[in-house]
């Protein structure tokens, strides 16, 4: 690489903007600092709120036990300009502006952090007590909701749907989980994989119905598909989250079949000089053979180190994490490391009815990732075993008390 290359990686005339105040967006203006570039940082916010973690949501915050979850990050020592409550509309890239709702914002390098929002229930706009759990208000709005110990419906047992579920167990609620499909997680695990959780709703208190899809929202009352009549002084909705990338039509920028921007090994997407992080950006993995879209803490916290070294052009970087992130359900901590889409053996460890289990997946022997509940040792050591590519004894995989990292085969 030439001095020049270097000088205009870290050059004071060069503006990067990002649009997203989320985790993807703060920790990108946090990553070029501490990486050393010197020119003018703009993070642009759509909510009013100082930039906060989301996971503490639905659990701190929404019980009370905490007033936000702002990031322990001082921007102005930093020297990063924060432009909150302030909505992209819109990218321009001939004029490399972007546009915001108290005017356009020119940029030499753009970053989209925008993250994902959620699924919407159709039919429940202005139906009184309909809640989302996605933003700080929301958990606000939801705060009151709980200590009033309301009879609530969360529709949808997805991971937002079972953490709020266990929150309002704990706050005294009665609770009812609604799911369309046969088992909880149908989209992110194996039916035999998620059935066992199915319990813990009971063990909770938590009524669970599985084939149960909601027909209507009446005020009060959650209307099920078969006649069934739920009464609801509130109802969740948690049945998924798609990328906020809707003002970015006809900017040219390239997406992807679920709205996602398609970015490139390096993060970059189809325009120069703009990049994609976080949740609303999918990526190519060469460890998996797949474009993987992740909308997880851990990928939020990840990417934003690749983009700041791809922005500074010293040592060109290229992304392809282990995918990981967590769940606190029903007293059980339940963490998730890898893609299991391809493999083809799956092993256990430990019996499922238990406190504390795991299920590895493997592929052509080779770990390629696992499940763990209440085993945060397993999750640290098969973590690496991936990272590595080991190849894994199935046999000795499947023994409980024996170590992961004990457990290869080469």
């Amino acid at each position: 690489m030439s001095e020049q290359t270097a000088e205009e990686g870290t050059s004071p005339g060069r503006h990067v903007v990002v649009a997203g105040a989320g985790m993807a967006g703060v920790q990108t203006a946090v990553a070029l600092r501490e990486q050393g570039f010197r020119g003018r940082v703009t993070v642009i916010g759509a909510e009013p709120h100082q930039p906060y973690d989301r996971p503490p949501l639905s659990k701190a915050v929404l019980l009370g036990k905490a007033e936000d979850s702002a990031f322990d990050v001082d921007f102005e020592a930093l020297g990063v300009e924060l432009r909150l409550g302030c909505e992209v509309h819109g990218l321009r890239p001939a004029a490399r502006e972007l546009d915001t709702e108290t005017g356009p914002v020119p940029y030499d390098v753009l970053v989209l952090a925008t993250g994902a929002e959620p699924i919407t229930l159709p039919g429940t706009d202005g139906v009184p007590g309909v809640h989302l759990l996605r933003t700080l208000d929301d958990a606000e709005r939801l705060r009151p909701v709980l200590a009033r110990q309301h009879d609530i419906v969360v529709v949808g047992a997805g991971w937002i749907g079972a953490e709020f579920a266990t929150a309002a167990r704990e706050a005294g609620c009665a609770v009812t989980v609604v799911e369309a499909a046969d088992h909880p997680l149908a989209g992110a695990l194996p039916a035999e994989v998620a059935a066992p959780m199915a319990a813990w709703y009971a063990d909770s208190g938590t009524l669970l119905r599985t084939h149960a899809r909601v027909e209507r929202v009446e005020p009060g009352v959650v209307v099920l598909a078969d006649g069934t009549r739920l009464p609801a002084d509130a109802v969740v909705v948690g049945i998924g989250a798609r990328p906020a990338t809707g003002w970015l039509a006809g900017s040219g920028v390239e997406l992807g079949a679920h709205g996602e921007v398609l970015a490139d090994a390096r993060l970059r997407t189809s325009l120069p000089d703009v990049y994609a992080v976080g949740d609303c950006a999918s990526f190519p993995s060469a460890r998996y053979g797949e474009r993987l879209l992740v909308h997880h803490w851990d990928n939020a916290l990840q990417g934003p180190r690749t983009v700041a070294a791809n922005i500074l052009g010293e040592t060109p970087a290229v992304y392809d994490p282990v995918p990981y992130f967590w769940s606190e359900q029903f007293g059980r901590f339940v963490q998730y490391a890898g893609h299991h889409a391809a493999a083809d053996r799956m092993v256990w460890r430990g019996d499922p009815a238990g406190p504390s289990w795991t299920v590895c997946w493997l592929r052509e022997g080779r770990l390629v990732a696992l499940l763990a509940v209440g085993r945060p040792r397993d999750l640290a050591q098969g973590r690496r075993l991936i990272e590595a590519g080991r190849h894994m004894d199935a046999e000795a995989l499947s023994d409980p008390a024996r170590p992961l990292k004990g457990a290869t085969a080469d």
